[in-house]
C-alpha cells in the first residue's frame, strides 16, 4: 500500500476535519459551569478580577476566554453594547494614549505587526472601548490595557463569530 498521496491530502483532511469540530474544541477557550442567572444566554460577561470573559450560554454553562484588562484605574465596569465589528480593523490611539505615546503614528493600518488591534475588533457603546485580538499574546491575562479587553487572536475570532450587534457586555470588578 502507497502511502504518499494519502500524505498529500493529510493536510486537506485535517483542515475539513477541524471546520466540522465545534469552534470551542480548536480554540483555547473552555465550557465552564456559569450558574448566575443574573445574566441570558448570548451576554458577555467580563470579570475584570478573573482576567475572564464568559460568553453565557444555556443550561448554566458559559465559555470562557482568558483576557487582558485595563490596568490599574484604566479597568472599566457596568454594561454595554457591541457596536460595531471589524475584521483588521485600523487603529488611532485615543488622546490619553497619545498623551503618554506622542511618537505613535496617528493611525496604524490594519494587519500591521504593529496594529495592537489584533486580528478583529468589535467597538463597544461606552466610548473608546473595544473587545479585541492582539499582536502581544503574552498581556493576555493581565491588567495592562487602556481600558480594552485584548483576547487572543484565535479566541477573539472565535466570539467574534459567535455574537452580533448590540450584543450585552457586563464588566464587574
Amino acid at each position: 500500500m502507497r502511502l504518499t498521496p494519502f500524505l498529500k491530502l493529510a493536510p486537506f483532511v485535517f483542515a475539513v476535519v477541524a471546520m466540522c469540530l465545534p469552534a470551542s474544541a480548536v480554540s483555547a477557550a473552555e465550557v465552564v459551569g456559569f450558574a448566575d442567572n443574573r445574566f441570558r444566554p448570548g451576554t458577555i460577561v467580563i470579570k475584570n478580577s478573573e482576567k475572564r470573559l464568559y460568553l453565557v450560554l444555556r443550561g448554566n454553562r458559559a465559555i470562557r476566554y482568558k483576557v487582558a484588562v485595563g490596568k490599574r484605574n484604566k479597568s472599566w465596569t457596568g454594561q454595554a453594547q457591541i457596536t460595531a465589528k471589524y475584521v483588521r480593523p485600523d487603529w488611532a490611539p485615543s488622546p490619553e494614549v497619545r498623551r503618554d505615546f506622542p511618537h505613535l503614528p496617528a493611525v496604524i493600518k490594519g494587519g500591521a505587526p504593529n496594529n495592537p488591534m489584533g486580528v478583529a475588533a468589535m467597538t463597544l457603546s461606552n466610548g473608546n472601548y473595544a473587545i479585541h485580538g492582539t499582536n502581544r499574546p503574552g498581556s493576555i491575562g493581565r491588567a495592562v490595557s487602556y481600558g480594552c479587553i485584548r483576547m487572543a487572536n484565535h479566541d477573539i475570532q472565535d466570539l467574534f463569530q459567535r455574537v452580533g450587534i448590540r450584543t450585552r457586555v457586563v464588566a464587574l470588578p
